[in-house]
């Protein structure tokens, strides 16, 4: 195991009666280890229809292309500002700008709230005149699972499709069937299965953890754009992004799923690390591609 996967340590077992405040507690502990933005990042607090949240660009954005973004967080933790490190250097390799979507947080706000936020913020860039095929979907952790909740619920919604979406290490079954749940139990130094359990049990209190909305496995992938998706061998949730790959095979998407072999979850939030960099050039590559072919240098 790499150093600095080491040095980040298990948290000790979450009792069942934990509360909100303590789950927050860790995921905070998470966030605070990602590496901060680039010197070059400018961030924009706005507002996208009734979506709240902040633009995001570095030098080599273009105007012409566009990442809405969707923080981790468990669904009850996280924001632009804990997410703004990853999120401008994905806009660096990307060569794009991207809104980072401040969605509803539970329990506050139970499901599908911080989902119906997404989905206003896509409807809203089409209403500002931005074409379906400049506008590429991403998240992490719960925001990948609400990345492709989004997807369905364009879809169903007979909206125009983006041109892509691509996940780092999505969370997108909260029912916990994915055998690497146990079988990276004592590999995964970032997740727990009692942090996943209790925190979608804030998230959905007594709705179906295997509504599609909420669990996109559970949905049919018909029609959907190209995918990418990178996931870390020693998480927890590494089958929840293989079998995305499943699901998109049997649709007939393109889809690219790639697991980095000895990594944690989310590991593209520290840069310095040789799997980060080609995982998110990769990411980049994907997002050049399939938005486009504008590399004009322009901030928002």
């Amino acid at each position: 195991m790499a150093k600095w996967q080491s040095a980040i340590g298990r948290a000790p077992r979450l009792e069942p009666d934990a509360d909100i405040s303590e789950l927050r507690q860790r995921y905070s502990a998470i966030f605070q280890r990602y590496a901060p933005p680039p010197a070059d990042a400018k961030f924009q607090e706005a507002q996208l229809g009734p979506a709240k949240g902040e633009w995001v660009s570095v030098d080599r954005s273009s105007a012409s292309r566009v990442i809405l973004y969707f923080h981790g967080g468990g669904f009850i933790a996280g924001s632009p500002q804990t997410h703004r490190g990853l999120v401008a250097r994905l806009c660096d390799h990307g060569f794009a700008r991207a809104f980072s979507v401040a969605y509803r947080l539970a329990p506050e706000y139970l499901f599908p709230a911080g989902l119906r936020d997404c989905v206003d913020a896509y409807r809203a860039l089409l209403q500002k005149g931005i074409e379906p095929s400049a506008i590429v979907l991403a998240g992490d952790d719960a925001g990948g699972g609400l990345a492709f909740a989004a997807l369905l619920a364009i879809r169903n919604g007979n909206m125009p499709m983006p041109a892509a979406c691509l996940a780092m290490s999505p969370w997108i079954d909260l029912t916990h069937s994915g055998g690497s749940i146990t079988a990276n139990a004592r590999n995964d130094q970032t997740l727990s299965w009692d942090l996943l359990f209790l925190t979608a049990r804030q998230y959905l209190k007594k709705q179906s953890p295997a509504d599609p909305y909420a669990s996109p496995l559970y949905a049919a992938f018909r029609d959907f754009p190209p995918l990418m998706v990178h996931g870390g061998s020693q998480e927890i949730l590494k089958d929840d992004a293989s079998r995305i790959g499943d699901k998109a095979a049997e649709a007939d998407v393109p889809v690219s799923v790639e697991i980095y072999d000895g990594m944690q979850h989310v590991f593209q939030a520290y840069p310095d690390v040789q799997e980060a960099k080609v995982s998110l050039q990769r990411l980049g590559q994907f997002i050049r591609q399939r938005s486009g072919r504008v590399h004009a240098s322009a901030a928002q």
